[in-house]
């Protein structure tokens, strides 16, 4: 019987037949916990982020990766459990769950400079996926880890080209929270088009929708002449539109004196489109 819920091809074919209809008439179900013990497999892959609950359910880039995730999980017999680590305390808890053969694998998004997840998977042997380059210290070996992300230095520096190609002179940028590798190769990319920027043209943001406006309003404050802006997230970009959306009312257009470039490639919504 196990053979062929199991869906071995060893049984006969009219016995197997017997068994399926045996199996729908009582509405068998297996149960997952003896069957882990044999298999040794809990058929649950754990996904932990490293930002606050709430951020997830109004930063379009979360929605649209737990989505996928879940989709491909489910499609692969999988069940996704998710995880959140918002305070240091939280490492404890997560790294005992991770390590009590609750799940048969990781996949880590969020990741800061020296967290202390990659060493923690790393040392329990768990299989992780990280997304995003992993932005681990000196003493861990961050080409032995398996990640997949975008170009961010190449993606950036393409962005700036274009606003050069504009004939911007005045280009600013908003980056993301400097303890992100993400946010660290975008700023690079910027720099690899602009070396000699001043500092007054950088203000740190931190992928929301409000620190975007927050650092718009800072590079306004210092560079009342900015003509461009390469912002390091489309949620930040948004955030900066509503702030040149006052401009527009005060006489200076958009994008035509001031152009906008986000990153992240998210599907425009009627009310967030970028500008450039």
């Amino acid at each position: 019987m196990s053979r062929v819920i199991n869906g071995e091809p060893r049984a006969r074919a009219a016995v197997a037949e017997r068994i399926r209809e045996a199996v729908d008439e009582l509405g068998y179900v297996p149960n997952q916990a003896a069957r882990s013990l044999v298999t040794r497999r809990n058929n649950a892959v754990a996904v932990v982020v490293t930002e606050p609950q709430n951020r997830l359910f109004v930063d379009p880039y979360f929605d649209c990766h737990l989505r996928d995730i879940r989709q491909e999980l489910v499609q692969q017999g999988a069940q996704p459990v998710l995880l959140f680590i918002e305070e240091p305390d939280d490492y404890p808890r997560v790294g005992n769950f991770l390590g009590g053969g609750h799940v048969d694998g990781a996949l880590l998004f969020s990741l800061r400079t020296d967290d202390p997840l990659p060493a923690m998977v790393e040392h329990m042997g768990l299989p992780a996926i990280f997304g995003g380059r992993p932005a681990v210290g000196s003493g861990h070996r961050s080409q032995g880890y398996t990640y997949v992300d975008a170009d961010n230095r190449g993606g950036a520096r393409e962005a700036v080209r274009h606003l050069v190609s504009l004939g911007r002179r005045h280009i600013g940028t908003i980056t993301g929270p400097l303890n992100q590798a993400s946010a660290i190769d975008r700023l690079d990319g910027y720099r690899d088009v602009l070396p000699d920027t001043p500092p007054r043209l950088i203000a740190e943001g931190d992928f929301t929708l409000q620190g975007g406006a927050t650092a718009m309003s800072e590079l306004l404050d210092r560079c009342p002449d900015l003509d461009a802006v390469f912002v390091a997230s489309d949620l930040m970009a948004s955030g900066a539109l509503r702030v040149l959306r006052v401009l527009r009312e005060r006489g200076r257009s958009v994008p035509e004196e001031v152009a906008v470039v986000g990153f992240d490639d998210l599907a425009p919504s009627p009310r967030r489109r970028s500008h450039h």
